[in-house]
């Protein structure tokens, strides 16, 4: 792939758009994909900073005869948003809300406003945006107007399309246009409007194809393929222009606003968690379901059930909900008042009896219905349904679940004989699928596991394709149900609508874009969806062999399984929410696709499978696309595919530094815990950096540490591990870390004072051979790179910690990112029995009290000390599930109320927020929500964080101490 292309249009971009304009090899390789599996390397990508700015991006494409694509989430699952144009990300600027009628319960936005977003700014006024697709944290409305998106509500408030009022766009010409309603005659358009002639012309072809339009286009709710001219034809009460560029995927213009219609936010809702023995059972009485009036019927098939439940974070929500072993589970969400809501419900209970449904019976009809009514696990299981897409995904072998029949939809009487045939023509063709999503509408998400690099598969796919289609055309429903058309549905619009409607198509897209500046390629004039040039994985695709130093085996492909861990990125974007959970800190600062999860993933890929040049997993391209990686280990547990891109970080920085070598700042965060004892002896020296004027500016182009922070504090009064511990009581030992031990022995102390109080027989673990250097479990070394390092540290922590282990003594620790090692990185750098052992036997201080206290085995004479406490999570504590426990101990103590703070990452991640080149996207990152929150807070607070780092950070932007669980409790201690 090229360095750069047309230098000319790049320049004249650069010059008249100020919001970022790149056509680097790297950047154009992560908009190369989206949800699909296409892969189209774009020619640039321009993130104009205003409507204006795309207007004259657009023009100067135009002028130059380049074509242009329009995105936004880049989550779509058809190939819409890939292409050999210039890409105007319209995500990272143009988000505003241009106005907002409450009364009218309407809204006008800017087309990359994303729906969270969007929704959570109109909470306020009791509305949202109802059509409420699964990619809400990512998808903008831009993007949901160019699918006509539908939504697991659409059963009550139809697709996007009945809710878009109008679209004011650019024509491919230039032209500002308005399209919304108008007159049958158009008489309500100015003589002078760019739209008339237009509009005109349309009307032409709607009244000239009406009866075709009538014999052949879909009679379900779910149609979203093709361009929806039957919004054309003649004795339309409801003439709405906007509806034809509703569902075009950008093909026939630039939309610059979009007035959309708001509902009333849902009060209580009901829920009916429905149990079924049979699959097509399921799929039976879903045609009876409906007939309840509710808002949504969602499918969770078995695969489904089971995938989830080898993720951390859904299996709780299971274990809540489902019951035995259900072959389909049907959602179904009533919301309406309560007292109704509870009728509806007790008439599913009925009607699931009526159908012969019984927890008593055995085989098919075994089932029941499970009553959700607390609205934490209603919105815990809406969660868990909405990220179907990405559970599906997380398989780890070579097969994936592959998106191209999912979108069908046909009539809900015809449903259960659909997916029954199709799990024939599954079965014929050597494979299997997976079913969830929209039974309430007949919109069932289907995918076969299929491997897209092999020739058999691809072939496979265009089989069951056209044996699907042909199903889905026989029982009059549609091949396109939800995610539009794209690269993977177009080409088959001729089979579903006939050749005489896909000539109309043409003919639209002509009259809009004569010279085909818009998306080509898409709804008209398509590829063959199986051509594999296209395709992520094309004929060529391969990675060489890697040399990798941490454990991969879980995976497939090169690097002991390192290529098959990076290609578990499915391009789903759930790593771009703005809010909520921890990923992706970085990019909520920056709002980059470099800086995103997937971005990285992406790059990664690319890298090891020699499509970004020579050498491009050690180049300056790649380290500047993960410097602002904080390994904070979100979406470790967050990505539904496991993409830990924190370990995947290490591996990188290990090929870099070997190639490379380290940097002076490298070398000091690293070797921390060898020059720590050696430091301590003299820490007024070490200390004069922030105590001299001008000494931190100096030492900044030294070390590379930010003057505009000071350093943590060296002490000589540094922990000892030689320690008392009471002669009876069980035993449990305790891992000194090098943070606490060198700068905050205070939390150890704590530790030491609780433990002993509450009548544990406590040990330090020490080195076995006798060495005054302490132990460390290597973290600072994994951080730049040094994995052989850190696995020394790691050997020397397990050998001193086997005697322990081995008779099933409990391994207690402080700091989060240390201890939680043992559990991940240890294991993936060292093999044997003892690092399996260590791991089981590892636990945060307030996992080790919360699992002692819930047995009764904890008693601690504690006193009241305050009213409120305010507890900020590490990212390891959420991504290992372990900050609850904080908060369950810290309500061991009377009268105390505690609230966690709703943050990310407080932002200094180690030695990232102490770097020159990252302490300002550090400090932001600590803006977003831990800082205002602990700003807000009153006096008398106090404020928890058992993070070193985050307390440093809680401290530098706030001026208030943090301090840890340990030293609370400590206070409580009568």
């Amino acid at each position: 792939m090229a360095e750069r292309l047309l230098p000319g249009l790049e320049r004249r971009l650069k010059a008249e758009v100020a919001g970022g304009v790149d056509f680097g090899r790297f950047t154009r390789g992560r908009y190369a994909t989206d949800a699909s599996h296409y892969q189209i390397m774009p020619l640039g990508v321009v993130m104009p900073r205003s409507i204006e700015e795309a207007e004259r991006a657009i023009g100067i494409c135009r002028a130059e005869g380049v074509t242009v694509t329009a995105r936004g989430g880049g989550s779509s699952q058809a190939g819409q948003t890939v292409n050999s144009s210039v890409i105007v990300d319209c995500s990272k600027h143009l988000n505003r809300i241009l106005e907002l009628d409450v009364a009218g319960r309407r809204a006008k936005v800017e087309p990359g406003i994303v729906l969270d977003d969007l929704n959570r700014a109109l909470k306020a006024h009791g509305l949202w945006f109802p059509v409420d697709v699964s990619t809400a944290s990512r998808a903008t409305i831009g993007g949901m107007t160019a699918n006509n998106s539908c939504g697991g509500r659409s059963l009550r408030y139809g697709n996007t399309r009945e809710n878009v009022i109008s679209i004011d766009a650019m024509l491919a010409d230039g032209a500002k246009a308005h399209f919304g309603p108008v007159a049958a005659d158009l008489s309500d358009l100015p003589e002078n409007s760019p739209i008339r002639p237009l509009a005109r012309d349309l009307f032409a072809l709607g009244a000239r194809e009406a009866d075709e339009i009538a014999a052949r286009f879909p009679k379900v709710q779910r149609r979203v393929g093709g361009y929806n001219i039957d919004a054309l034809v003649p004795g339309r009460n409801d003439v709405n222009l906007a509806h034809i560029l509703v569902g075009s995927e950008g093909t026939l213009a630039f939309s610059t606003a979009i007035e959309i219609k708001l509902s009333p936010v849902l009060g209580k809702r009901a829920v009916g968690a429905c149990h079924f023995g049979s699959f097509h059972e399921a799929m039976a009485a879903a045609q009876h379901i409906v007939k309840l009036a509710p808002i949504a019927v969602e499918l969770v098939d078995a695969t489904m059930i089971g995938l989830a439940r080898e993720i951390d974070m859904f299996r709780p929500t299971l274990e809540a909900f489902v019951r035995g072993v259900p072959a389909a589970v049907l959602l179904v969400e009533f919301a309406e008042a309560p007292d109704e809501n509870a009728r509806r419900l007790q008439r599913l209970h009925e009607l699931i009896g009526d159908l012969g449904f019984n927890w008593s019976h055995d085989g098919i009809y075994w089932g029941g219905v499970v009553d959700v009514l607390d609205a934490r696990l209603q919105a815990a299981i809406t969660e868990l349904r909405t990220a179907g897409l990405n559970i599906m995904m997380s398989m780890k072998e070579a097969g994936k679940p592959i998106s191209f029949v999912e979108d069908c939809a046909v009539p809900l009487e015809h449903l259960a004989d659909y997916t029954a045939r199709l799990t024939d023509v599954f079965e014929t063709n050597g494979t299997t699928g997976t079913w969830y999503a929209h039974a309430s509408v007949g919109c069932l998400h289907v995918r076969p596991i299929l491997n897209l690099r092999l020739d058999k598969d691809v072939k496979t796919m265009r089989n069951i394709a056209e044996q699907a289609f042909a199903f889905v055309r026989e029982y009059k429903g549609s091949h396109s149900g939800e995610h539009g058309d794209g690269i993977v549905r177009s080409e088959f619009h001729e089979f579903m609508f006939g050749l005489r409607l896909v000539r109309a198509f043409e003919e639209v897209k002509d009259r809009f874009d004569p010279d085909g500046l818009y998306n080509p390629g898409k709804i008209v004039r398509a590829p063959k969806f199986d051509d594999r040039t296209n395709f992520r994985y094309g004929p060529d695709y391969h990675a060489d062999e890697l040399t990798t130093r941490l454990d991969w085996s879980a995976y497939t492909g090169s690097g002991g399984g390192f290529q098959g861990a990076v290609e578990m990125c499915n391009n789903n974007g759930a790593c771009r929410a703005s809010a909520g959970g921890v990923m992706c800190p970085s990019y909520r600062v920056t709002r980059e696709e470099r800086d995103v999860t997937r971005g990285r993933a992406n790059t990664l890929r690319l890298a090891i499978t020699g499509q970004l040049g020579p050498d491009a997993l050690t180049s300056d391209e790649m380290a500047e696309t993960l410097k602002l990686c904080v390994s904070c280990k979100g979406c470790r547990r967050e990505c539904p595919t496991g993409v830990d891109m924190a370990k995947m970080k290490i591996e990188v920085q290990a090929a870099r530094a070997e190639k490379h070598g380290l940097s002076r700042h490298d070398r000091l965060v690293g070797y921390l815990p060898r020059y720590a004892p050696y430091a301590a002896k003299l820490p007024w020296l070490l200390n004069l950096r922030d105590i001299i004027p001008g000494a931190a500016k100096l030492s900044e182009a030294i070390t590379g540490f930010s003057a505009k922070r000071s350093l943590p504090r060296w002490r000589s009064d540094v922990f000892e591990d030689a320690v008392t511990p009471n002669a009876n009581g069980s035993e449990v030992v305790l891992f000194a870390d090098t943070f606490n031990r060198y700068f905050e022995r205070e939390n150890l102390d704590a530790a030491l004072a609780v433990l002993n109080a509450g009548g544990y027989r406590v040990q330090v673990a020490k080195p076995l051979d006798g060495s005054p250097r302490p132990l460390c479990c290597g973290r600072t070394f994994l951080s730049v790179g040094l994995v052989d390092e850190a696995r020394v540290e790691a050997e020397r922590v397990l050998a001193a910690l086997e005697p322990f282990v081995s008779r099933g003594v409990p391994v207690v620790g402080l700091e989060p990112s240390c201890l939680l090692s043992f559990r991940d990185e240890v294991p993936a750098m060292v093999k044997g029995e003892t690092a399996k052992r260590v791991a089981d036997h590892a636990m945060t201080f307030e996992e080790f009290l919360a699992r002692e206290a819930k047995g009764g085995r904890l008693d601690l004479p504690l006193k009241k000390i305050a009213d409120r406490v305010l507890v900020h999570g590490h990212c390891h504590q959420k991504a290992f599930d372990v900050f609850t426990p904080a908060e369950a101990v810290l309500r061991l103590i009377p009268g105390l109320t505690v609230e966690p703070i709703e943050s990310s990452c407080c932002g200094m991640a180690g030695a990232f927020g102490y770097a020159a080149d990252t302490i300002d996207v550090s400090k932001a990152m600590g803006e977003l929500s831990l800082l205002p929150a602990v700003r807000q807070a009153d006096a008398g607070t106090i404020i928890v964080a058992d993070g070193t780092s985050c307390r440093h950070q809680i401290h530098d932007g706030t001026g208030r101490e943090a301090i840890h669980v340990a030293r609370v409790l400590a206070m409580s201690l009568q």
